[in-house]
């Protein structure tokens, strides 16, 4: 009776330490896990090639070996920016090669050739795309999804988006449309800066715009994420963060990046080469009071710290980054996990408009232009009133409306 008693209590005691410490399960699915969960029969017999990086996991195990150890046939590694396995910093060639970990071919999307060939797809039956989106027009990969839908189209293959929840939310839409003149691999289409869907309704709406060069229908579908709802940005869905990029460690620098990205098109540090790149911005000769900031801080909801810092060269993340070895004083950004009432956009401009009134040397350069995808280089350097993108907004939102699929 007495070990009875013992056992009643000690399950009591258990019981109770598990109730307060719940296991975080997240109820948000990436189309990953509903294609294990889900489709994972239909790929028999079918030669698969993955378009992938680093963040296609599932309970932590890339999707390639996961696809290996369940007997599908994988035939082709496709690595657009950054590499399948991640290797390579922002704006590095790929090149072709073996992936060192399962001998199979990788074919570099992100070199001379950003279109998949008829060589490269000659074992390749049906592609699986599975590239995470950052929300934001200049992020490659929704470039790389257009230019694979063409292939596909091209060449008589078959395309299945694995969709994942866009990182900022689906209803944060800001920034102006693409001026055609400014088209380019980091603006391919004509959305604004930040647009407030998938990856799946980007593809939807590519072809349903025609916004491709598309010989024929694609043979593609969405495999849609599961238990997302499009208020939620990523720290709601439950999922972990994995780097998308080497310059995104945190979501808290993918939040900022539409921002702050801007800097890339200045002769001031946009923090590559630091712990924080997004985060952090300077320059040597960037001069200021702090309390100067105190406005800023106030506007967008934000914590605005002077800091100095000194970029270095960081193998895989940032080769020579501005300013290399050179002391900057600059600004360190910080949330404190709050995001609902700060636009990355208006604060990455805001920010801008201050280091120009605080930086005798600064410069604007062509690349800003194709960024934001307006001639804002001109309407900075000649300091004329930042212009409304609202109305552009409104129009794509209902432009938009027939392809959302959450």
């Amino acid at each position: 009776m007495r070990n009875s008693c013992f056992l009643i209590l000690l399950s009591l005691i258990l019981l109770g330490c598990s109730s307060q410490h719940p296991q975080t399960v997240s109820a948000v699915k990436t189309g990953a896990e509903v294609l294990l969960d889900e489709h994972l029969t239909e790929l028999g017999g079918e030669r698969i090639g993955l378009v992938m990086n680093p963040t296609s996991r599932v309970d932590g195990i890339h999707m390639v070996d996961t696809l290996l150890s369940l007997g599908v046939n994988v035939t082709a590694l496709f690595a657009a920016e950054h590499g399948f396995r991640g290797e390579a910093g922002a704006g590095e060639q790929i090149k072709d090669g073996v992936d060192q970990e399962t001998g199979l071919p990788v074919f570099s999307l992100y070199g001379s050739t950003k279109k998949p060939t008829p060589e490269m797809l000659q074992g390749v039956d049906l592609l699986l795309f599975d590239l995470p989106d950052m929300g934001v027009r200049f992020y490659t990969y929704n470039s790389t999804m257009g230019l694979v839908m063409e292939a596909v189209a091209e060449h008589n293959k078959e395309l299945w988006i694995l969709d994942r929840p866009n990182p900022l939310g689906g209803n944060y839409v800001a920034g102006w449309i693409l001026r055609e003149e400014y088209k380019s691999f980091v603006g391919s289409y004509p959305m604004p800066i930040a647009y407030g869907m998938t990856m799946g309704e980007i593809a939807r709406m590519a072809v349903g715009e025609q916004w491709l060069d598309l010989p024929a229908e694609p043979n593609y579908k969405v495999i849609k994420t599961s238990g997302w709802e499009r208020d939620m940005r990523w720290p709601d869905t439950g999922l972990p963060w994995i780097a998308p990029s080497p310059n995104l460690p945190a979501f808290e620098h993918a939040f900022v990046y539409p921002g702050t990205v801007i800097f890339e098109g200045t002769n001031l540090s946009e923090g590559r080469g630091t712990a924080d790149p997004f985060l952090t911005i300077g320059a040597p000769g960037f001069d200021f009071n702090p309390k100067e900031l105190e406005q800023l801080e106030v506007k967008h909801s934000v914590g605005l710290d002077p800091v100095t810092f000194t970029p270095q060269s960081i193998p895989g993340k940032a080769i020579h980054p501005k300013h290399e070895g050179q002391e900057c004083t600059g600004i360190r950004i910080s949330f404190q996990g709050n995001y609902d009432k700060t636009d990355p956009v208006r604060l990455g401009l805001d920010l801008l408009k201050f280091a120009q009134a605080h930086t005798p040397n600064f410069e604007m350069k062509a690349f800003a232009n194709k960024l934001y995808g307006i001639d804002l280089k001109s309407i900075i350097e000649n300091k004329e009133e930042i212009p409304s993108w609202q109305a552009e907004v409104e129009a794509f939102k209902e432009q938009r409306t027939p392809y959302l699929l959450y």
